[in-house]
């Protein structure tokens, strides 16, 4: 049910994302002329797109810098074609319902949170996030203080509870904090709860 466009390398696929415009990227990490991490780079440089990434059993460092990268989720090789298209219709899901959920403007000391608009500041500042590190952010801020379990977040956040990994939502808080945290190291925000996950402090 998805109209597919393909790209045989790197620079194919950075004139494939710029001339189609695409609703999401299924990007493998081996490819011919530039790697995926390249176009990963220039994808997250231009747009918020949603980016699956496609990595080799026992890649994780290649993974986890996917995701640091800005990867949205990731798939190891081989998977099942049931799991790569659940996978694409919860990320295109929370996609188009970024920017639309329910709820005013929500301060935190110097961060402010407006749902509805889709966007985020920071001192007046505008943070610019993707559009995963928004819903994360924005569920977390649904409950202040609430302490929120990786397996609540990867259901409420991803789209899904039975195939998820933890650490794609420890990489994106990671994320998250240099982007909104006066000291990443030290975060004031969102505040690791030892054994149990994360919640905004209030």
């Amino acid at each position: 049910g998805f109209e597919v466009v393909e790209a045989g390398d790197g620079d194919a696929a950075v004139a494939c994302v710029t001339d189609e415009q695409p609703d999401l990227v299924l990007l493998d990490l081996m490819l011919p002329k530039r790697n995926g991490l390249d176009v990963l780079g220039f994808i997250r440089g231009t747009s918020a797109l949603p980016v699956i990434l496609l990595t080799a059993r026992g890649d994780e460092a290649d993974r986890v810098r996917g995701l640091e990268a800005g990867a949205d989720d990731y798939l190891t090789k081989p998977f099942e074609p049931k799991e790569l298209s659940a996978r694409i219709r919860a990320l295109l899901r929370r996609s188009r319902s970024a920017g639309t959920d329910d709820g005013g403007q929500m301060t935190f000391g110097e961060l402010e949170v407006s749902p509805e608009q889709g966007v985020v500041t920071l001192r007046g500042d505008q943070v610019h996030l993707t559009k995963t590190e928004f819903k994360l952010l924005v569920e977390l801020a649904s409950g202040p203080g609430k302490v929120f379990s990786r397996e609540t977040l990867l259901e409420k956040v991803w789209g899904y509870d039975y195939f998820g990994d933890g650490r794609l939502v420890d990489v994106h808080v990671r994320r998250l904090r240099t982007k909104i945290e006066p000291d990443p190291a030290d975060p004031r925000y969102v505040v690791t709860v030892r054994g149990l996950g994360y919640k905004l402090v209030p």
